[in-house]
């Protein structure tokens, strides 16, 4: 006969586990606020349709990791529908640059440069704070935590891949290099909502399993 104490101390942990992760996603949550209002104001101001596609990122990310502090209490069978909300969030930065996209083709001049660098190295500074500090929570809470940490691994590539595109566009003078990265930019999302997806399908089939449902 197994020990009811064993059981129990298990439980405990399970929840301090979660209460942990809760407190971690708030944290990043906060940083990623208040970097979008920075970010989306010089976007704005310097016409970069892949620096304002990429502060709509930390919109999202302020969204999953709220998702995440809330869900992280609810049901196995909830989470998988959580996660499933929050592939659908991440697809608002691929809406956001489709638009700009559309607003520049028509209209392709370039991006200011200084401006567009150091807010694009702000921006990864930012994200990776976030991504180092989600790494240890990966594995935890399926597709919750996978989410978020997912975005801000994301957004450090992304804010890499702005910079160079800056240096680009500062030799060509163009304002097409800023467009094609809009465009890479609405690819990665969708990478990262498909991969969410995914797992929160999972989830749901093993909440199934566990609630003694057919599986279709």
């Amino acid at each position: 006969m197994s020990d009811p104490s064993i059981h129990h101390a298990d439980h405990d942990g399970d929840l301090a586990q979660r209460d942990s992760l809760r407190r971690v996603v708030l944290i990043v949550a906060g940083l990623n606020l208040a970097y979008f209002f920075v970010e989306a104001s010089v976007a704005w101001a310097i016409g970069s349709a892949s620096l304002l596609a990429d502060s709509v990122d930390f919109l999202e990310d302020v969204s999953v990791n709220l998702l995440i502090f809330l869900a992280l209490r609810w049901t196995l069978a909830a989470r998988a529908r959580a996660g499933r909300a929050m592939a659908g969030i991440i697809c608002l930065p691929a809406v956001a640059a489709a638009w700009q996209i559309v607003a520049k083709v028509q209209d392709p001049h370039a991006p200011e440069i200084l401006s567009l660098v150091f807010t694009a190295g702000g921006a990864a500074v930012v994200n990776g704070i976030c991504a180092l500090i989600l790494t240890r929570w990966r594995t935890h809470g399926g597709s919750l935590s996978r989410a978020a940490f997912l975005s801000a691994r994301n957004d450090v590539l992304v804010n890499v891949a702005i910079i160079a595109m800056g240096v680009l566009t500062a030799f060509t003078g163009s304002g097409w290099p800023d467009i094609v990265l809009a465009a890479v930019i609405l690819i990665v999302n969708l990478s990262a909502a498909k991969e969410v997806w995914e797992v929160a399908g999972e989830e749901s089939l093993a909440a199934k399993a566990l609630a003694g449902e057919d599986i279709d």
